[in-house]
């Protein structure tokens, strides 16, 4: 994950690179105004424009949202930006899109935007996601209860054939099987191995003969010992902050994610959680020991 909510673009832009130079296979940006759960006058950087950014410095990483909340641009706006991407990329773009939560609602108010109901919030995201992949396809969208009728077409065309790929983010087995139905893959934000795996498999059964990746994105804190992970994971109990993985040290997070992978993950997104350098401590000590396992 990169640091949107560090509000420097030049630190944004550095990770990015370093990222590729590590070895990651992806960066990603979260969504958001400001901080979620925080107050407005907290900086954020804005999703589409950094990617932009960070897709023309780099070579080789994928680039995506993680995700991006259906309800904060017009389903054409929203698939004209991702094709762009997808072109500035060279093909590295993937569009995580979800429905948001309660904690989206005061960047609404705050931004003047239109804040759905959450009776609404899922079926608007089905919709929203049939429209993009529709114009992504070079057909028009016929339009439903929330997103109108879409024309198109999308020029220039999205490198990728068929468009890029499509997450839908949730937690919850409604999200999965919305997932399933509609996306070429589902993330899920934080949940512990076993959750993960009850949810990749019930992805797999709802999916039936369509191929629909399962991944993680969480949080994940990594010592350099049992008692550097301890105190880490400590002082941001301390702050409020919950739902962390926590590995006691390099070792311990290569087997988590190990484990991640046996339960059906393709991706694991990370929030490297902690001091500035455990971007480095991933890259440089976990990575590799993931390469020798295979």
């Amino acid at each position: 994950m990169l640091p949107m909510a560090s509000g420097d673009v030049d630190r944004t832009l550095r990770f990015a690179r370093r990222a590729e130079e590590l070895g990651f296979d992806g960066v990603f940006a979260f969504d958001h105004l400001f901080p979620p759960g925080g107050p407005p006058d907290r900086p954020a950087l804005e999703a589409y424009a950094v990617l932009a950014a960070v897709a023309a410095t780099t070579d080789r990483v994928r680039i995506g949202t993680l995700v991006s909340r259906a309800s904060l641009r017009p389903a054409g706006m929203l698939a004209k930006q991702a094709a762009t991407l997808d072109d500035v990329s060279g093909g590295r773009f993937v569009l995580g899109v979800g429905t948001g939560d309660a904690l989206s609602r005061d960047e609404h108010r705050t931004f003047g935007l239109p804040y759905l109901d959450p009776d609404v919030r899922r079926d608007h995201l089905v919709e929203t996601v049939r429209a993009v992949r529709s114009l992504f396809r070079g057909e028009p969208f016929p339009g439903g209860r929330h997103v109108p009728a879409i024309a198109g077409p999308l020029m220039p065309a999205t490198v990728t054939p068929g468009g890029p790929p499509v997450w839908i983010g949730g937690r919850s087995e409604a999200a999965v099987r919305v997932a399933a139905r509609e996306a070429d893959g589902w993330n899920g934000w934080a949940l512990d191995a076993r959750t993960f795996a009850a949810r990749a498999e019930l992805l797999r059964t709802e999916a039936g003969d369509r191929e629909v990746e399962a991944t993680w994105a969480g949080a994940l804190v990594v010592g350099r010992d049992g008692s550097e992970a301890a105190g880490l994971g400590q002082a941001r109990r301390d702050r409020g902050i919950r739902g962390d993985a926590v590995a006691d040290d390099p070792g311990s997070a290569a087997r988590w994610l190990s484990d991640l992978a046996a339960a059906g993950a393709t991706w694991a997104i990370l929030l490297a959680a902690g001091p500035a350098d455990r971007l480095e401590l991933i890259g440089e000590d976990v990575l590799p020991l993931l390469a020798s396992a295979g």
